[in-house]
């Protein structure tokens, strides 16, 4: 830890944060992110002091595109992220909501396999008998996830102080072993926890940014909270409180500069929002590892796109992919999506449907685009159907759709619009006894999110499969051929 010139009683430290990161490679064309980039910068922080800490506020073992893979028989759901944030050696991480996609028996995996330690007041392990904390299962011992972190650092005239850490997740990702408890009510009481053990407490918070408001105007004395989710960077100050959190899947990342008055015990920060880019050499050994599981990747997508990386498209406005917003609402990207699906029968369709919940990038798409970001957007794949059904389904399968807003079976539509409460196709009411053609994923008729929706439903009058040399035959395959289409 660096400390001023002779007489001055300030400790400097540099703490490196990350939010919502779910690609280890670079993303875009190779222009963002990177976490070998990352690596990089974190080594020059640690040469200008060694007492710089590398940080994570959530959400990276779910969604990724590497994650849906399987090897061996077994999907890899966030093994990648965990080997790459173990090369990076990083001193806390967070829970996210999306930590929880993931199965009880393969969270407890990743656990297991992190080296890194985790932190959280709000998040238990439910169990038969009561709630207990995560853990990792060390050769049969277990080690507990603490509802508060403290970390020591030294200065150069042997000055040790305690530096502490509290962390809330929000309750958006019910699961049946998570509980979850009040976000508040558990960050005051880890600060009271701390309050008289450390000489400093911050914030590493995985919540929306009104709740981040919440904690800062609950715990004025917090120099700095670190958070997620939102994935589009934030800079505020609650008070004497700074609030900040950096684009997702490490497009950019915050750099504090914390001077902490050994005297006066008041704590400054200096914080710089630094875009992570193709201007930042990636360190060697974490892009090992990176490269390893890229090769994995490439060779499993070019059984679908001989060219992963080729630039297919320019997005100059940003395309939502977004949980929030592909889940309630029509959004670009949904657009896109649902018209490459009528696009890959040559618009020999009435409209085009695909639910919500196919859509996983979690993020917004902008600037170059590759086929590699369209099987981020759909890692699932899957066939698009030609459907003929009648009006009265379509109807039903609209109102359930709308019902379901905030879920994965809120539907992204094709040539079908809402006017005056009524659904429309081209522009048209909807007939009831009128037979219709319409393009679905095959997740749909599957009936999993729509239970009525099925092959076996009297109203579905046929249904065509895509052979495997027609595009439908992939959706992600149709997307990547109609951007082609749409750029040129």
């Amino acid at each position: 830890m660096k400390q001023g010139p002779k007489g001055d009683e300030k400790i400097d430290f540099t703490f490196l944060q990350l939010n919502d990161v779910y690609e280890i490679a670079p993303i875009q064309g190779g222009v963002f992110g990177g976490m070998a980039r990352v690596a990089t910068l974190h080594k020059e922080l640690l040469k200008e002091n060694p007492n710089t800490m590398l940080f994570l506020a959530g959400d990276f073992l779910n969604p990724s595109l590497l994650g849906t893979l399987k090897i061996d028989g077994e999907r890899v759901r966030g093994k990648q992220m965990v080997e790459v944030m173990n090369a990076m050696n990083f001193d806390l991480v967070a829970f996210g909501n999306h930590e929880f996609d993931l199965s009880q028996k393969d969270l407890q995996k990743r656990l297991n396999e992190s080296t890194f330690p985790w932190v959280s007041a709000n998040v238990k392990l439910k169990t038969k008998e009561a709630a207990m904390p995560f853990y990792k299962d060390k050769e049969g011992e277990k080690e507990y996830v603490g509802e508060t972190f403290i970390k020591e650092v030294s200065d150069a005239d042997g000055t040790t102080i305690k530096i502490g850490f509290i962390s809330v997740c929000i309750p958006s990702n019910p699961k049946d072993y998570v509980e979850y408890g009040n976000m508040f009510v558990k960050a005051r009481a880890s600060y009271a926890y701390l309050k008289d053990k450390v000489d400093v407490i911050f914030g590493l918070t995985h919540v929306k940014i009104n709740h981040d408001r919440k904690i800062a105007q609950l715990i004025p004395d917090l120099p700095l909270i670190m958070g997620g989710h939102e994935h589009t960077n934030k800079y505020e100050k609650i008070g004497d409180v700074t609030i900040a959190k950096a684009d997702a899947n490490a497009k950019s990342v915050y750099v504090h500069k914390i001077s902490f008055d050994k005297k006066t015990k008041k704590t400054t920060v200096q914080s710089e929002l630094k875009e992570i880019n193709a201007s930042i050499e990636p360190n060697i050994e974490v892009d090992k590892v990176v490269q390893k599981w890229q090769s994995v990747l490439n060779r499993q997508i070019k059984e679908v796109i001989a060219k992963p990386n080729e630039v297919i498209f320019n997005a100059k406005v940003p395309l939502d992919g977004r949980d929030t917003p592909i889940r309630s609402q029509q959004t670009n990207l949904g657009e896109i999506i649902t018209a490459a699906m009528s696009f890959a029968f040559n618009g020999n369709v009435d409209a085009a449907l695909v639910n919500g919940g196919s859509i996983r990038i979690d993020d917004q798409l902008y600037g170059n685009i590759t086929a590699v970001d369209i099987f981020r957007v759909l890692p699932y794949g899957g066939a698009i159907l030609k459907v003929e059904l009648t009006g009265e389904l379509i109807k039903r399968v609209l109102d359930y759709g709308k019902l379901a807003k905030g879920t994965g079976a809120y539907l992204q539509r094709h040539n079908i619009s809402l006017q005056n409460n009524r659904w429309l196709v081209n522009g048209k009411s909807i007939e009831p006894n009128k037979k219709y053609t319409v393009a679905f994923s095959d997740y749909l008729l599957k009936g999993y999110d729509i239970p009525f929706l099925s092959k076996t439903n009297t109203n579905v009058l046929s249904v065509y499969t895509p052979s495997t040399e027609e595009f439908g035959y992939d959706i992600r395959k149709s997307v990547v051929e109609y951007l082609k289409y749409i750029n040129n």
